[in-house]
């Protein structure tokens, strides 16, 4: 083992633990202001984010659009991980310029944001895959991929959950149906829902929207950046 991957191996151990940390008493109550906030929006609004949720779950699992990169070989961790952040970066990028630009053009523009945010991140985790030579035209490659946005977008109890799946992937996939429908979509859009609400929420607001939507992208493609790397460093180091 090189000193590049004496490195990443311990940022996945920092990196699991973090995972494995129970649910703190104040995650919660905000679970439970969260829900009550969710009460409080639009029905157009809720539909919007569920549709678009449900709508590129079923794209990922269908295997359609996304599924075009070929898996890279013969080549070192440090040799991926380098083009993974270069990809973090690019993607980062265009999250933050799709916040400022939707949040600056008010309401109608701003809720554009949500579909465009949710299909870069999609794609963003198919590259990072290919780049660490999984082939995502197989239908449980494409899993792990859902699988891998509810560890970065979920609450703190349903993070643990998830967790433990894919630490065990190998074997906790082999019961996974082959059917697409049987996918729990409704507890993915409803984590994923509750975990950016707040911040997307403030981004429809006249005045702030455009600071307000750049920075919660930005950071939300940085969340997800940092889970995939260490999502695909678990199977890699195995």
């Amino acid at each position: 083992m090189n000193n590049y991957e004496e490195n990443a191996l311990k940022e996945l151990l920092l990196w699991k633990e973090k995972m494995k940390k129970k649910p703190s008493f104040s995650s919660g109550v905000t679970k439970g202001l969260q829900n009550k906030m969710n009460s409080l929006f639009p029905d157009k609004i809720q539909s919007l984010i569920t549709d678009s949720i449900k709508n590129m779950v079923k794209l990922v699992l269908n295997g359609s659009e996304f599924t075009s990169k070929v898996p890279l070989t013969n080549s070192s961790l440090e040799q991926r991980e380098t083009l993974a952040k270069e990809n973090i970066n690019f993607y980062r990028k265009l999250a933050t310029a799709s916040g400022a630009g939707t949040g600056a053009s008010g309401l109608i523009v701003g809720l554009a944001d949500f579909p465009i945010l949710l299909s870069l991140k999609i794609k963003f985790l198919f590259e990072i895959a290919s780049i660490y030579g999984f082939d995502v035209r197989n239908y449980k490659e494409r899993l792990y991929i859902l699988y891998v946005f509810q560890l970065a977008f979920s609450s703190d109890k349903r993070r643990v959950q998830i967790y433990e799946q894919i630490s065990n992937w190998d074997n906790y996939v082999k019961d996974l149906p082959e059917d697409v429908n049987s996918f729990d979509w409704k507890t993915f859009q409803q984590e994923y829902r509750d975990y950016i609400d707040l911040a997307k929420m403030l981004q429809l607001v006249p005045g702030i929207g455009l600071v307000v939507g750049a920075y919660a992208n930005y950071k939300l493609m940085n969340k997800l950046g940092e889970t995939a790397l260490n999502a695909y460093r678990l199977r890699v180091f195995k």
